[in-house]
């Protein structure tokens, strides 16, 4: 959802979820899916005004992680290695036709892609994010939209601790505390939880750990490389594809496509448009605004998206995790701000 997180595959200041089979995760992501970061090639200087944009972001955003969670969960289509393996080919051929017929793709002129590059970065990367993506989906048939948000605010986190493992960063107090905070209230979020269940909280763990290596990978092996999140997406999208198509005989088999009549052609094409519409958004959304206002702008999709999967899923969240999760959303503002 990828995300779901959850389909920007593309380093982020929200570590929430990708758009997409994330999504978004979509996230991903899957993605999740996720902001853009700024400090990629920006796009052109957008002619809405920034609310408006940040605010399509939002309702996109969350709007794949919603309409993932319903299909796996709502509509009993148990089958989230499918639904990214659709995600991923529908964004790959409309990358294709933008590229084409539009200017959203004038990027790729600046990258020049080799076959070694391909083979030695993209390919890697792809893998990573395609786990990122199935485990994440997964996550959704049996965790609450609202508890998988606030276990993605661990995320930072983790990449963190994978960059310190690298030497890529270095240890301070200041990132220590921060560490610490995010950690203590996403363990809090998790305690407090009434519908834990130990198999979809381990597949989003899984997730999480395949995101920030994606995202560590991204800064090794992309360094200096300027990718908006279409363009990245036009160089991810078939390799994830590619790769859950190997893997979905194994996992799935062959009912999700004798399942497929329980979705329908416009449930099914709608879901990776709004997936795909999410990672346009994300290209205007790039020279739309600052950093803080981006990441401000992940915390209220955040918190929005949790009071919708209460409203709208009928999600519980108790007291406990709403302290909980306000302690790491106030880790993941200082992070986001912190200069170390």
């Amino acid at each position: 959802m990828s995300h779901p997180p959850t389909s920007v595959p593309m380093q982020q200041p929200d570590p929430a979820d990708k758009g997409g089979a994330s999504s978004h995760s979509a996230k991903s992501e899957h993605a999740s899916t996720s902001l853009p970061q700024p400090a990629v090639a920006a796009a052109s200087k957008p002619k809405m005004h920034p609310a408006v944009i940040i605010g399509i972001w939002i309702a996109l955003s969350s709007s794949v992680i919603v309409y993932n969670k319903y299909i796996l969960d709502n509509l009993k289509y148990p089958f989230p290695v499918f639904l990214t393996t659709f995600h991923m080919a529908f964004a790959a051929i409309g990358t294709r036709v933008l590229a084409r017929y539009t200017t959203l793709l004038k990027g790729l002129n600046n990258v020049e892609m080799t076959t070694e590059r391909w083979t030695r970065n993209i390919l890697p990367i792809g893998a990573l994010f395609s786990g990122s993506l199935v485990f994440s989906n997964m996550a959704y048939l049996t965790l609450s939209v609202s508890f998988i948000q606030m276990l993605k605010a661990f995320t930072p986190v983790a990449v963190l601790l994978i960059s310190f493992a690298f030497g890529l960063k270095k240890l301070s107090g200041t990132l220590t505390g921060i560490v610490m905070m995010i950690s203590v209230g996403v363990c809090l979020a998790s305690y407090g939880e009434t519908e834990f269940n130990m198999t979809g909280f381990t597949y989003q763990v899984l997730a999480i750990a395949f995101e920030s290596t994606r995202l560590v990978m991204v800064q090794v092996l992309l360094q200096g490389l300027k990718m908006d999140p279409l363009v990245s997406l036009y160089y991810f999208s078939p390799v994830c594809a590619a790769l859950n198509m190997v893997i979905m005989p194994f996992a799935e088999g062959w009912a999700p496509f004798a399942a497929l009549s329980q979705l329908g052609p416009f449930v099914l094409l709608s879901n990776a448009g709004v997936a795909f519409g999410l990672n346009i958004a994300s290209v205007f959304l790039i020279g739309a605004a600052s950093s803080l206002t981006l990441t401000l702008a992940g915390v209220l999709k955040d918190i929005l998206l949790i009071l919708g999967s209460m409203f709208l899923l009928g999600s519980s969240v108790t007291g406990l995790q709403f302290f909980g999760y306000g302690i790491a959303l106030g880790g993941l503002v200082l992070f986001k701000t912190h200069k170390g």
